[in-house]
């Protein structure tokens, strides 16, 4: 087997092809690669992307809160470089809808929030944000932006 190594200042602003069950070759490689590097894989690097493969990508989805359909387009290739969720909302006080259900479902998880899961970030929303970041040793402003998103997508869920 063939060790496949990608630089640590490798970006995705490449563009890499669209991979899903059935891909095969050299793309297919770089992604087992990256997979192991993110630890939802722990197969052979040989190029088919198999069940294997595509239950390892829809665990990397599912951890950085992307769709989890097992396709690598763009925004999956960028969040395995990242090693982090991509393109997420900044949410603060006020903010609505279903990634605010995500950041309060994700806060009882860590014992946070022990309000209702309402999608509405409220002052019981803000307080739990906060003590999280506290907690990550992250800035305590309340305001869930890309950092407080990688700290949060470490957290089982």
């Amino acid at each position: 087997m063939q060790a496949y190594e990608i630089p640590a200042t490798a970006t995705a602003q490449i563009e890499r092809p669209l991979l899903q069950l059935g891909s095969t070759g050299e793309a297919v490689k770089e992604l087992q690669t990256l997979l192991i590097w993110r630890d939802t894989y722990i197969g052979a690097i040989d190029g088919l992307f198999s069940v294997l493969v595509k239950n390892a990508v829809i665990a990397y989805q599912h951890r950085v809160f992307l769709l989890k359909d097992g396709i690598v387009g763009p925004l999956t290739w960028d969040a395995l470089f990242a090693g982090a969720p991509v393109n997420m909302p900044i949410l603060s006080q006020g903010s609505r809808g279903k990634m605010v259900f995500t950041l309060q479902h994700l806060l009882t998880l860590t014992g946070d929030y022990r309000g209702g899961i309402d999608g509405e970030f409220g002052w019981l929303t803000r307080a739990a944000a906060q003590a999280f970041q506290r907690r990550s040793g992250l800035v305590a402003d309340g305001i869930v932006s890309d950092r407080t998103w990688y700290f949060l997508s470490q957290v089982p869920h």
